[in-house]
């Protein structure tokens, strides 16, 4: 063992690790680097445990435990744990481990008993989001374990040497591991889905360790795989509004309680919508204080801003709320930041008021902050699965039939993710299905790594509540009209939340949490458009007219625009090595000449 400050254990956290295929001790300069490279999602602790041809590397950020549990956690055995979650049962799990030595207070530490007596299978028992590695050396075994939903991010490299995992992919290429180019078709995902599919990213040699996966490596190999499905089985089950109602109150009011475990302030994520009014009602319920929240408006307001709304919503709860403006000019100095941050991409818009959100968060000392993420998946919220209910259905494609490009000969195979993750999903009820097609592959590779990185840049950690087992068990299988009618989805939560907190207006139409990035952009279309059209990331890919007519109607409709736009500043930083300090314009001007 070396490193002498191991941190401090449990919460949100930065791991690594390295495991060598001819037995011999990992680079100590490789350690460091990726150690580095995963500082700032930990800027509490520090450590690493080198053993054998093992090594464990942590980075903390403090939440829980903030004196007793370092990390790694160590058994009796020598069995040692890093992590990068919160375990919400930890109480229950410590009462049901009646005599296990435990020594610290860490919510993580029953997860390195479990997994000493229970091996691949530890993970079953864990309610909470978790990114989790265990090293057993009696048994030569390193375990990688991920949530059901996929909240924490986990990636991982296999090599002819050895075998390294770490909580981002930029870690793994700042080690010299992966490749630093951008695959194909995974680039084709990115513009025409906003995000890329599957267990392979976007950098060639790296991967994903999927939602719910386990991995039990040896000897630097995968020797064993296992999911834990973060869905129930089984279609749509009979049950009446008034015990469905009365059901979804006592498991969100749980979920809740159990998500405000924290040894540090915390707060919530206001956007004047459904989901975070519920989440207000139910922290003011659970907690009968006064709550902590943000929300973020935009530069002369608009269509799409609802900050004010989320401010008069406060007040009605008797909240205390810090209202954010977002400005063209924010976006114009800081979207090349924000896109460096992103190093598994997602062309969601919303990544540049995450962002603003989690640094006031973090200036404001909250670290841990509540967010609505998973609601719409699991109770029905999008349009798209209105259109699933019959008859209508009949009558509407498929989700995500048609790219944001439409189906251009530059963008080839960009499908094949979605359609894998379809016909996983045969056997649900048309509803079904397509919550299950979003929850494997749109939430986790897009929603939950928005949430990620622009909280983790600032060291703030996001929780989720509607992504729990225990409502996802009761809420997947609602009746298909609890969840979708012909005019809103999410009716079940809906009617739960005229009763629970009348002033959020719970079936009035909402706006959406959407910065008016189109504005901003064809504003300086002139400017971007040939900016964009030259960049090496597009050459190639699509011509150079359609990506002049997509800056020229960005006023209108402003996804194509963002997602060239995005898509040039992340791969001018990730690729091409591009610094994210300058402008948007001088940061594409470097990235063309370097190109």
């Amino acid at each position: 063992m070396y490193g002498a400050d191991l941190g401090e254990g449990g919460g949100m956290c930065g791991l690594a690790g390295v495991m060598t295929r001819d037995g011999s001790a990992p680079d100590p300069a490789l350690l460091r680097a990726l150690q580095d490279a995963i500082a700032h999602r930990g800027p509490d602790g520090r450590g690493i445990l080198s053993r054998g041809d093992t090594a464990l590397i942590h980075t903390r950020l403090s939440i829980v435990d903030l004196v007793t549990g370092d990390q790694p956690l160590l058994t009796p055995a020598g069995t040692a744990l890093v992590a990068n979650g919160e375990i919400y049962n930890d109480p229950e799990l410590r009462a049901a481990m009646a005599g296990t030595p435990f020594v610290t207070r860490s919510d993580c530490e029953p997860a390195v008993f479990l997994a000493e007596s229970e091996g691949e299978a530890f993970a079953e028992r864990l309610r909470g989001m978790y990114a989790i590695a265990v090293h057993d050396p009696a048994r030569g075994r390193l375990l990688l374990a991920r949530d059901p939903f996929g909240i924490k991010p986990l990636y991982y490299v296999l090599t002819k040497k050895l075998f390294a995992f770490a909580s981002e992919p930029q870690a793994l290429l700042a080690a010299g591991l992966g490749t630093r180019a951008a695959d194909r078709r995974r680039f084709a995902e990115l513009l025409q889905l906003k995000f890329t599919t599957g267990a392979e990213t976007i950098f060639p040699g790296i991967f994903r360790v999927l939602p719910g996966e386990t991995l039990a490596v040896e000897g630097g190999a995968i020797v064993a795989r296992r999911i834990r499905a973060a869905l129930p089985a089984g279609g749509p089950e009979r049950i009446g509004i008034g015990e469905a109602g009365r059901k979804l109150d006592a498991v969100l009011l749980d979920s809740v309680t159990a998500h405000l475990r924290s040894d540090v302030p915390y707060g919530l994520f206001l956007s004047g919508g459904v989901d975070s009014s519920a989440l207000l009602a139910l922290m003011r319920r659970a907690t009968g204080a006064r709550v902590d929240a943000l929300t973020v408006g935009w530069d002369g307001g608009g269509a799409a801003d609802e900050s004010f709304e989320a401010e008069r919503l406060a007040k009605a709860m008797g909240a205390d709320c810090h209202r954010l403006q977002m400005s063209a000019a924010d976006f114009w100095a800081l979207a090349p930041r924000i896109a460096a941050g992103i190093d598994d991409p997602t062309a969601d818009a919303a990544v540049l008021p995450s962002w603003l959100l989690g640094r006031a968060a973090r200036a404001g000392g909250l670290k841990v902050t509540l967010c609505g993420e998973g609601a719409d998946e699991l109770l029905g919220g999008y349009s798209r699965y209105r259109k699933r209910r019959a008859p209508w259905r009949w009558l509407a494609r498929r989700p995500r039939a048609k790219g944001v490009f439409g189906d251009p000969a530059g963008l080839p195979g960009w499908r094949e993710g979605i359609a894998a993750a379809e016909r996983a999903a045969e056997g649900r009820s048309p509803l079904q299905a397509a919550q299950a097609v979003d929850i494997a592959e749109w939430l986790p590779n897009d929603l939950l790594t928005k949430l990620d990185r622009t909280l983790m840049a600032h060291g703030v950690e996001g929780r989720t509540p509607f992504l729990d087992p225990k409502v996802a068990a009761f809420a997947f299988r609602l009746p298909d009209g609890l969840k979708a009618g012909p005019r809103f989805g999410k009716i079940l939560l809906r009617d739960w939340l005229a009763d629970a907190f009348p002033q959020a207006g719970a079936y009035a139409r909402k706006k959406g949490f959407k910065p008016p990035v189109g504005a901003w952009m064809a504003a300086r279309a002139s400017e971007l458009a040939p900016l964009v059209a030259a960049h090496p990331a597009l050459v190639g890919v699509l011509p150079a007219e359609t990506v002049r007519a997509a800056f020229a109607d960005a006023g209108r409709e402003s996804q194509r625009a963002w997602s060239l736009l995005f898509a040039c500043l992340w791969h001018g930083h990730h690729i091409l090595g591009v610094a994210a300090d300058g402008d948007i314009g001088e940061t594409l001007r470097e990235g063309g000449r370097l190109g």
